[in-house]
């Protein structure tokens, strides 16, 4: 009678993880693109740059590089970017480094987002490499 109950609390769990999954299959990169900027516009990032890969790589169509002004803004700007990507377009992003707050990768899909504290991100001056040669 218990694993009846548990099966029956689980089914609409995984009606609604079907139901995201469908929501981010119709997302376009330029969706994605659209809620990331906002998101990190809204939450105060500064230095917000967009890099259009499109024709460029498979990997992703655009990376969005960003700063917080500390470890702390860092983490949680990167915190609120995920979870607003989960709750307004159902898409799970993985994640990399939100602990250490100095430089925080999110993966979601077709848009990487770089958010970094100034001094990180100065250091490995990423936009150079998606630069064209000569500039």
């Amino acid at each position: 009678m218990v694993l009846s109950g548990q099966v029956q609390a689980a089914a609409p769990m995984a009606a609604n993880q079907v139901q995201n999954l469908h929501l981010s299959q119709d997302l376009t990169s330029e969706k994605i693109l659209e809620e990331i900027l906002a998101s990190l516009d809204d939450d105060k990032a500064e230095e917000i740059v967009k890099i259009d890969l499109r024709g460029k790589t498979e990997v992703a169509d655009y990376i969005v590089v960003a700063s917080g002004r500390s470890t702390r803004q860092v983490s949680a700007l990167s915190q609120k970017l995920v979870d607003r990507l989960k709750h307004r377009l159902g898409l799970i992003c993985k994640s990399e480094g939100k602990d250490a707050g100095d430089w925080v990768l999110i993966d979601a899909g077709d848009v990487i987002v770089h958010v970094f504290r100034p001094e990180v991100r100065e250091f490995y001056q990423l936009e150079k490499m998606w630069q064209p040669q000569g500039s």
